[in-house]
């Protein structure tokens, strides 16, 4: 029997965090928090449901895409950072802003990170390398946790709506596709 896996698919943070965030996202919104939510869940199981750095986690997370949406770029690491950075200064949540920026930037690193918070910036590349690949790639998670996290917090088609903002930001879908391997994947 696989073990099971906490649906983290509402948080008081994660809402609050998304607030202002709701009209740039527009018609992605429900896509995009629920990928939020996965990759959280996800992050969560990997730092054994330890809330040390669940703040941190969620608020990453809400941030990590942001900048799609917010500059119109597929190069969306810095802009998303500086968000981040900026709202978590402005209102004082006291996050180690080192590690907000880490784990943002490295969640599409391709190989295990090695620095600072290790621990927590690889919980969140590995949360995000999940969702992203809808679970091709597992990260040592059974197919039946990741379908047990799908089931519960729906898609509502984000692999679709990163497809579209690939060709409507990139010009086309391969161009596109390719800005973000270039712009966004770290090795």
């Amino acid at each position: 029997m696989t073990e099971a896996i906490h649906i983290i698919d509402h948080s008081e943070r994660v809402e609050r965090l998304f607030e202002p965030y709701q009209d740039v996202l527009g018609e992605d919104y429900k896509a995009y928090r629920g990928h939020v939510y996965r990759v959280v869940t996800y992050a969560m199981h990997f730092l054994g449901g330890d809330d040390t750095h669940r703040a941190l986690v969620e608020t990453a997370f809400v941030y990590h895409d942001i900048g799609l949406w917010t500059k119109h770029d597929l190069a969306y690491l810095e802009p998303s950072e500086e968000l981040a950075l900026r709202d978590n200064a402005e209102n004082g949540w006291g996050l180690d802003p080192e590690l907000l920026r880490n784990a943002i930037h490295w969640h599409h690193k391709v190989t295990p990170y090695r620095g600072p918070h290790a621990d927590v910036v690889n919980a969140c590349r590995k949360g995000d390398w999940i969702d992203a690949t809808g679970g091709k790639v597992r990260k040592g998670l059974s197919r039946d946790q990741v379908a047990q996290v799908e089931a519960a917090i729906p898609s509502y088609g984000f692999a679709d709506v990163l497809q579209r903002l690939a060709k409507d930001l990139g010009g086309t879908a391969f161009k596109g596709n390719m800005r973000v391997l270039s712009h966004v994947f770290k090795i």
